[in-house]
């Protein structure tokens, strides 16, 4: 396997990255770049290369709350999937929830991401919860890792 360079998103150029998987994979609920950068400033983000080639990102939502929750959520743009990338990033996604004081793990997958819910699944996650965002039709699972 190539090794991935993971990054911080510090500048608009990476912030865009991010942005862009995000819409990629996530089509009925797209962020503006003002959007990510609010994000930036509550979450751990960080977008990932293969050599120059944007790969994928990840969004940790700290534990905010008394059951010490925090959400991961891993994404891998189509092209690179199945080549151990989502592994590296949710790894690293979960070092960084635990590292924050996280107890629980979520994670946070649009139903009609079939390749997201296999692989939440073959981690340990099962569903807790599922709502559809008013205006949206496709439902938001919340896994949490048993």
């Amino acid at each position: 396997m190539s090794t991935l360079r993971i990054e911080r998103p510090d500048d608009d150029a990476k912030l865009t990255d991010w942005q862009y998987v995000h819409n990629h994979i996530i089509p009925t609920d797209p962020l503006s770049l003002d959007d990510v950068r609010e994000r930036v400033q509550r979450n751990h983000l960080e977008v990932a290369y293969l050599g120059e080639v944007l790969v994928g990102c990840t969004t940790v939502r700290p534990p905010t709350d008394d059951t010490a929750t925090a959400t991961v959520i891993a994404r891998v743009l189509p092209a690179h999937r199945r080549r151990g990338f989502g592994e590296e990033l949710y790894g690293r996604g979960l070092d960084t929830a635990w590292e924050l004081g996280a107890k629980v793990i979520e994670t946070i997958v649009l139903a009609s991401n079939v390749d997201g819910l296999r692989f939440a699944e073959k981690h340990g996650f099962v569903e807790f919860e599922r709502y559809v965002l008013p205006g949206s039709s496709i439902p938001w699972i919340t896994l949490r890792r048993s």
